[in-house]
Formats: structure tokens, sequence, C-alpha cells
């Protein structure tokens, strides 16, 4: 595996300046009567996801014209580029679309597939927050931390649907969910920045694609957390879609110890959600 480099200030400002483009953009629409079209997967798209990520994309043509580009809507190119992007206009567009800001606009920037750079940002409320490998996370500008959880019964955990745990997937999910003091569903992406703010301890989620986790990587990491797959292996442009995000690595190995073995860690609890 090869060594993650320093990321340039160039990079960084670059996606702050992605993400200030697609947030006017974004908030233009906001509870809006906007049309909504159903994608060959049955995901919703809006007007508002694809001209967000043409923006964006305008300005990576113009200033990284020999990176690639990954993005939900509108395709990859020139994915064998050492540096790439990967855009998500709207993370959670069921959501925005039904009037709730917990969605997000996602960018990341890969090195050789590995996520280095991720900002998760908030149009509506205006909050931002900033991965960067080998930095400390910031919301808003200012530092974050994870907070310390030492065991599955005192953990806060959010998982955005149940459609997200077809088959196999079900039966460890609930196991954990039952595991832990408080389980919630919903969040999409702003349930991950709430773990890197302290505020949350665990986020499970599956059937994830590239462009809806790779964000996600260098803001946790950056605020002391740990973020994986199910397997306990890191993420990167060949992970399986699972993803287990936690703000202290003792809650994050109980939680693994969970999924792989499908068990109740501490007594059942009811009434999920």
């Amino acid at each position: 595996m090869s060594s993650l480099p320093s990321i340039p200030d160039l990079y960084v400002d670059l996606a702050q300046r992605l993400a200030d483009a697609a947030r006017p953009v974004v908030r233009r629409y906001f509870r809006t009567p906007v049309g909504v079209d159903d994608k060959p997967d049955t995901s919703p798209v809006t007007v508002a996801d694809r001209e967000a990520e043409t923006v964006m994309r305008a300005i990576l043509d113009r200033e990284v014209p020999d990176h690639g580009i990954w993005g939900e809507e509108h395709g990859s190119e020139r994915m064998d580029a050492n540096w790439v992007w990967v855009l998500d206009p709207i993370d959670g567009t069921k959501a925005f679309i039904t009037g709730m800001p917990v969605f997000g606009t996602l960018i990341a920037l890969l090195y050789r597939g590995r996520p280095v750079l991720g900002v998760i940002d908030q149009p509506i409320l205006q909050e931002r927050w900033l991965g960067v490998s080998g930095r400390r996370s910031t919301f808003n500008g200012s530092a974050i931390a994870t907070r310390a959880c030492d065991a599955l019964a005192k953990a806060y955990m959010y998982s955005t649907a149940p459609l997200m745990f077809p088959g196999d997937f079900e039966r460890p999910h609930r196991a954990l969910a039952e595991s832990v003091k408080l389980f919630r569903w919903g969040g999409d992406c702003y349930a991950y920045g709430l773990l890197a703010s302290g505020l949350v301890d665990l986020v499970v989620e599956a059937s994830l694609k590239l462009h809806d986790f790779c964000a996600l990587v260098p803001v946790i990491e950056g605020a002391g957390g740990l973020i994986t797959d199910w397997r306990g292996q890191p993420l990167d442009r060949d992970s399986d879609g699972t993803v287990l995000a936690a703000g202290d690595r003792m809650a994050h190995a109980a939680a693994l110890a969970v999924l792989a073995g499908g068990e109740v860690a501490g007594r059942r609890r009811k009434g999920l959600g």
C-alpha cells in the first residue's frame, strides 16, 4: 500500500470552493416544487443534484484538468489519474425533496484510490466539516474531536434506513442496534458529521457506493475516529459498500465483533428508532 502524500493547500482551497459553488444551487431549489426523476436503480434525482455537480465539474475541468472525476450524476473520467475527485452533489436526496435539512454535498479527493480529503457541506444550515489527511478535522473552521465511548451500552448509533440492510445484512445490524444505549434511523451523511463533532458514537451502514462514503473517511479520521468496512478493512475505491464509523476505537472493536457474529452484546432493546 503506497504512503499518502502531503495534501497541497491548493487542493484544500479547491475543495472549499467546490462546496461554495454547489451551496447556492442547492439552496435555490430547497423546499420548492422541484421535479423528481427516478434513476435506473429507482433512487431519486433532481435538477438540483445535476446542476450542483455540473457547477463543480466545470471548476475542476478549469483548475485541475489532469485530475480524474467520479460524479454520481454525470459519470466518471480519467479514473486512472493519481488524483481523482469524487462528487455527490446531494447525499440524501430523499431528505432534500421532503424538506429535511440533513442531506449534504459530499466532496472527496482520492490519491491512488484512497480518500485523503473530504468535505461534508450542509447548504441550508451552512455547516461544513472538512477533513484532510494528516490534519485535524474542522467544523466551520474550528477544530473538532470525537468523544470517548468504551462500551456499546453507552453508545449512540445512527443508520440511515432499513432498506440499506437487505438479506444477510439485516440480522447483524439489528443485533448491533439492540446492543447500544440509543439507536436512531435517519441522518444520511449528516450523522457522520455529528460523530466527528463528538455527538454520536457509531454510524453503521451498508449498500453504499463510492460517492457515498469517500468524503466521510478523512473527516472521521481527522477528528480521531475510525471508519472501516464491516471486516475492519480501510475504505477505498474497491470497498464493498459496508461502513462502520466510530468515534472511539474500543466502541469500533466491540461493534465489529457484533457485526461479525450477529449476536446482541448486552440486554436486548425494543422499539428501535
